[in-house]
């Protein structure tokens, strides 16, 4: 039909004859003038649709037409409308900003005369005029994604394709990642944006739900929100420990999902089941069940399954720790200058035994530069680090040994295989024996790693990739846990099992410190601090921050909110000082 821009018939890929088909029988049509999310779990098939799309893969059965273009048989004119921006960083990073720009323009043939207007208007349009000359690895992560936009705009094109473009992205980043797209959408122009993110999923016109290489839902999503319109709801006036609540909910019976939502808890109950009693989640005694409006997330969770409960077998492995209220992570004046640059200035906290502290800012803000600098994997230029009273300077093995570090970039050994960076870690972390062939076991049996133990680290799923390089820190038992992004790019089934992970460790008494995008993540954490051009410039529970920020225009805000306020506030203070 003429107003739709992409038509699936009945697609089918497999990658070989013994492994499961990637798509399966995948039907639907895909409109221009709107931005089409795609979303599913690791491993659903999104990529691969993707790359059918662009002709890089062809079918294996089925038919796929781009603006009446078939991918089999019309390649190369099907490349000349499509801009792709793949989901790892597809650009040079030893070449500068204007570089790849240049590259890219000679691979799309435009021409020296009009490259000129172009890249002027893309610059402006990414607000990247002012570091043209800078090195692409050097960007930070949310102007990385803008230069990978501008190179997939170097030719307008009629089909934009953007894998997972706001993973490790900040959310002011990602909101101007947003408006720059919906800018470019037009009647003649189709978008499909993967994401893991249901936020992002919720604003667009159409959604694509693929699972298991198979689609289950197509269409607007607040059509799959309305089948658990009855069934969403707020545990409010809590009283006590929250992230307690939440896991006693989720054992229970009639509860499908649920997460920490501010001061409250939002559950999604099962189809054809009763409300919990409160009295068994010991909420205290002015808790209430408040129906709220279904989300995509709701439905996206209820529809896959539900999520994985309430119960930690990690955490029910672990020795349990002492149960004082004792300082164990502590930084003071932490400072590193690199040449004139200044990354970290000054920023100090402290994070007292089983609690869980994030570290919050906008992409370059200083957060993974005082990440390492605690982990001592980077010197300070000034200041101290301390965990667990050892200083990370003067007795950087011992500090070491009682903490488990997971890096925000997936640091295992690639061309290992799961059980040799288990077996490799275990020994890092001095077990041996008896001891570390049993715990090796055990990880592999908690994150489910078996389906992959033959296969190399560098080519498992993102998910299986996360839990591996979680399960590598965690096998010496830690009292201190440093988490880097440790969600990134996973889907939200994955981030709810990582979630109750952390929940039941810091039941056990386990410290952590995690930095995050993701802003309903970081209601879990019992305080925040928000690190800005390298400075501490907030710091409290979220609740407080969220009332700190509290207006007129924004009279309930978001911790997304929130954040974005607070950067604001401080740009304008310091604009206006002298």
């Amino acid at each position: 039909m003429a107003n739709e821009s992409l038509v699936i018939e009945d697609l089918t890929y497999g990658y070989g004859k013994h492994l499961p088909l990637a798509l399966s029988a995948l039907s639907a049509t895909i409109r221009p003038g709107i931005v089409t999310g795609l979303v599913g779990p690791d491993g659903a098939g999104k990529t691969t649709l993707m790359r059918l799309m662009t002709a890089l893969l062809l079918p294996s059965s089925g038919l796929l037409t781009v603006f009446g273009l078939d991918t089999c048989s019309n390649a190369s004119q099907l490349h000349e409308i499509i801009g792709y921006m793949p989901q790892k960083f597809g650009l040079y990073e030893d070449l500068s900003v204007i570089q790849n720009l240049c590259l890219y323009a000679d691979l799309r043939n435009v021409t020296t005369t009009d490259r000129r207007q172009v890249f002027a208007r893309l610059l402006a349009f990414t607000g990247l005029e002012s570091f043209q000359q800078r090195l692409a690895g050097r960007l930070s992560g949310g102007m990385k994604q803008k230069l990978g936009l501008a190179c997939a705009l170097i030719r307008k094109p009629r089909l934009l394709l953007l894998d997972e473009p706001s993973v490790g992205v900040d959310p002011v980043s990602r909101r101007e990642l947003w408006r720059m797209v919906e800018e470019l959408v037009d009647e003649e122009t189709a978008v499909i944006w993967s994401t893991a993110y249901l936020d992002e999923a919720e604003r667009c016109q159409d959604v694509l739900l693929l699972d298991e290489g198979r689609l289950i839902f197509s269409g607007p999503p607040q059509n799959l929100s309305e089948r658990v319109a009855d069934r969403c709801f707020q545990i409010q006036g809590i009283s006590g420990n929250r992230r307690q609540v939440l896991a006693r909910a989720l054992q229970q019976q009639e509860v499908q999902d649920g997460i920490v939502q501010g001061q409250n808890i939002r559950i999604v109950l099962r189809a054809g089941h009763g409300q919990p009693a409160l009295s068994v989640l010991d909420a205290g005694s002015e808790a209430r069940l408040t129906p709220v409006v279904p989300r995509f997330e709701d439905a996206y969770i209820d529809t896959l399954g539900g999520g994985p409960g309430g119960t930690s077998l990690l955490a029910a492995a672990m020795t349990s720790l002492p149960r004082n209220r004792d300082v164990i992570v502590e930084a003071e004046g932490l400072t590193k200058r690199f040449g004139s640059f200044t990354a970290a200035d000054d920023v100090s906290f402290t994070i007292r035994r089983g609690e869980i502290f994030g570290l919050l800012g906008p992409n370059g803000a200083g957060k993974s530069t005082t990440f390492k600098m605690m982990c001592g994997l980077l010197r300070p230029t000034s200041g101290t680090g301390r965990v667990v009273g050892l200083d990370l300077q003067k007795a950087p093995g011992k500090a070491r040994s009682r903490l488990g570090y997971m890096a925000q970039k997936f640091s295992l050994y690639g061309d290992l295989s799961p059980r040799q960076n288990l077996d490799f870690f275990s020994g890092v972390y001095g077990l041996t024996g008896a001891h570390q062939k049993e715990t090796v076991a055990r990880m592999i049996d908690i994150f489910g790693l078996t389906p992959h133990l033959t296969n190399s680290a560098k080519d498992l799923p993102i998910g299986f990739k996360q839990r591996l390089a979680l399960a590598c820190s965690v096998m010496h038992e830690p009292a201190v846990l440093f988490l880097d992004e440790p969600t990134s790019g996973v889907d939200p089934l994955t981030r709810r099992e990582f979630w109750t992970h952390i929940n039941g460790l810091v039941e056990q008494g386990v410290t952590v410190l995690v930095t995050t995008h993701f802003m309903d993540e970081a209601e879990y954490c019992d305080r925040i601090g928000l690190i800005y051009r390298g400075r501490m410039i907030a710091s409290g529970p979220p609740d407080e921050l969220k009332t700190q920020t509290r207006s007129p225009q924004i009279p309930d805000p978001t911790l997304e909110e929130a954040f974005i306020t607070l950067l604001q506030q401080w740009d304008a203070k310091h604009e206006e000082a002298p």
